[in-house]
């Protein structure tokens, strides 16, 4: 009879996960889950902290992250079988908060319905194969230089908001005071944190965090709610979409913008882990179409719930490093996010000064790509160059990614380097360019 059991349970795995027993492991699958939560669960308090900025509720905003993450992890665990987590992705977040709201001045329902509308273009895209397309027509200079300036706006604002840099009418930024309050505690998190992460300690960023927010109790810094609750409603924010600027010129380019963002992202982060894990077959990831689908689905209901885009999480090669290879490993992650619900007290508690250290690691993490970037190519390096550069400096990825665009265009033409500009590139680019017209 135990056998019988055995043979049923195992024969659930296969159906649900892709599970084999021959080649795969309960036990390792479960504990690269783990891992993996524990490597992404900073979202959870990064997240709310960053949207809370555009005057969304903070509590709703931990449980719309949570809920859309289980979501799109269950999706990525059922359906397409891989070890692959997912959840409101840092850089996107950023351009929610930061361009969307507190640059463009819209209101976070308009950045919401842009994050629905994506979703759904997402979702179109993927049935039809032209995401594949759209990606395979942006230079590889560009996709690199985007996701290193969203690490350097990242970065920037982590620093900014700790204290670290302040305005300065004279030289619009300087050095703020370091030895005290809250930029002391930043930097006192960043250190510990770094520590973590050379030890390769499973963790680090979570770790950093929980010990950054306790440092700061004593600090007068920390406020502690406690450890255990019930979920917050995710009332204030859940469905509040605004079509009445769906039509407008800002709200294509918005939506554009994240579509490209989120393009980078997923398909950066799903051949980097695939790669890491050995799955990538003659050069396809199996089940690819069911995987961006499950982003795409993730990114549709994150709209709807109240939080940013999702994305497939970098930090699944944590899981994939423990020996996850399997949809078990994404539906363990998915169980640690449904635990996690119940710690919003806990996760609410952290102060300013702990998420601001881990936006300030985070970024220099997004720098790595950067020495793929021929820099002796002129006609590479300069679109490149300023598309990060401008991302920090005019608070805004998609001016950097505009100007990226149309800079490569314009200096490649001049310099009769046409058949390195495809169609679509062309098409983009006009359309870029009635952001400066209209």
């Amino acid at each position: 009879m135990l056998h019988f059991y055995d043979f049923v349970f195992m024969k659930l795995l296969t159906t649900l996960f892709g599970f084999n027993p021959k080649e795969h492991s309960v036990k390792t699958e479960i504990i690269a889950g783990i891992t993996t939560f524990l490597t992404m669960a900073y979202i959870l308090a990064v997240n709310p902290e960053i949207l809370s900025s555009t005057g969304m509720d903070k509590e709703a905003v931990f449980t719309s992250t949570a809920l859309a993450s289980i979501l799109a992890t269950i999706i990525m665990a059922v359906w397409a079988k891989l070890p692959f987590a997912q959840a409101p992705g840092m850089g996107l977040n950023a351009f929610f908060a930061y361009t969307i709201c507190l640059s463009m001045g819209y209101s976070w329902q308009f950045a919401l319905t842009a994050v629905f509308l994506e979703g759904i273009l997402f979702i179109l895209l993927t049935v039809s194969n032209l995401r594949n397309m759209i990606v395979r027509a942006i230079p590889d200079s560009l996709k690199i230089a985007t996701t290193v300036g969203i690490g350097l706006l990242i970065a920037f604002i982590g620093f900014q908001n700790s204290g670290i840099i302040v305005y300065n009418p004279g030289t619009i930024v300087s050095l703020g005071k370091i030895t005290s309050g809250t930029p002391l505690l930043t930097i006192i998190g960043i250190v510990i944190t770094i520590i973590l992460l050379i030890h390769k300690i499973r963790g680090g960023m979570l770790i950093g965090i929980l010990a950054t927010t306790l440092i700061g109790i004593p600090m007068g810094i920390t406020t502690f709610y406690g450890f255990f609750n019930l979920p917050p409603s995710i009332e204030p924010v859940f469905c509040q979409l605004e079509f009445t600027r769906i039509w407008s010129h800002d709200m294509l380019i918005v939506i554009c913008t994240l579509l490209f963002m989120d393009l980078f992202d997923t398909i950066g982060a799903f051949i980097g882990v695939a790669t890491k894990a050995g799955m990538i077959k003659d050069g396809k990831l199996p089940r690819e179409k069911q995987a961006f689908m499950s982003d795409a689905i993730g990114t549709t209901a994150a709209g709807l719930l109240g939080t940013s885009t999702v994305v497939t999480f970098l930090e699944s090669a944590s899981g994939v490093n423990e020996g996850g290879r399997t949809g078990l490993t994404a539906f363990t992650t998915a169980v640690c996010l449904i635990l996690a619900l119940f710690l919003s007290p806990l996760f609410l508690s952290i102060p300013t000064a702990a998420t601001s250290a881990v936006l300030i690691i985070v970024g220099m993490m997004m720098l790595s790509p950067i020495i793929k970037i021929p820099f002796n190519d002129y006609s590479e390096a300069l679109p490149a160059f300023l598309c990060m550069i401008l991302m920090p400096l005019t608070y805004s990825i998609a001016d950097g990614i505009i100007i990226g665009f149309i800079s490569y265009v314009v200096i490649n033409l001049l310099c009769g380097k046409v058949n390195k500009i495809s169609v679509s590139m062309y098409i983009m680019t006009v359309l870029l360019c009635f952001k400066f017209f209209i």
